[in-house]
């Protein structure tokens, strides 16, 4: 491994931000409610917060020798450093999380968050993930 993701340093400083974010939009609309309520308030929070928020990234995928540009089913992207995936499930799946380490080497992105918004109290529902190697010296 080539050592810490350039970006690690600013996505662990950005986590703690993206969390208090997430318990501030819970509080006002509670649990119960769609994805799409929690992204766009979500969305609205962070960007409050003087936080640059991209969502429906595209992205290029390379299988052997061929191309194909997607749009990547994944939620939130902060500042190109911590990739959200909102969930509002009775459980958060291994399944999830695979997902979403997934688009995080896609995209290159050294931590991400899954945050489900069906808890009572939303810290429960939130999931740490780091790239594999991106938060070690070489």
């Amino acid at each position: 491994m080539a050592g810490m993701h350039s970006l690690f340093p600013r996505a662990s400083q950005l986590t703690e931000q993206i969390i208090n974010a997430a318990i501030e939009v819970h509080r006002h609309v509670g649990p119960g409610l769609l994805e799409s309520i929690y992204e766009w308030c979500l969305v609205r929070e962070l960007q409050l917060r003087g936080l640059e928020v991209a969502h429906q990234r595209k992205v290029t995928l390379t299988y052997k020798g061929s191309v194909r540009e997607d749009v990547l089913r994944c939620d939130l992207l902060v500042e190109s450093a911590v990739l959200i995936e909102l969930k509002a499930v009775e459980d958060v799946l291994p399944v999830h999380k695979a997902q979403l380490l997934s688009y995080m080497q896609l995209l290159d992105v050294p931590l991400g968050l899954l945050i489900n918004f069906n808890r009572v109290r939303l810290v429960e529902g939130v999931s740490r993930l780091i790239l594999r190697g991106a938060d070690h010296s070489a």
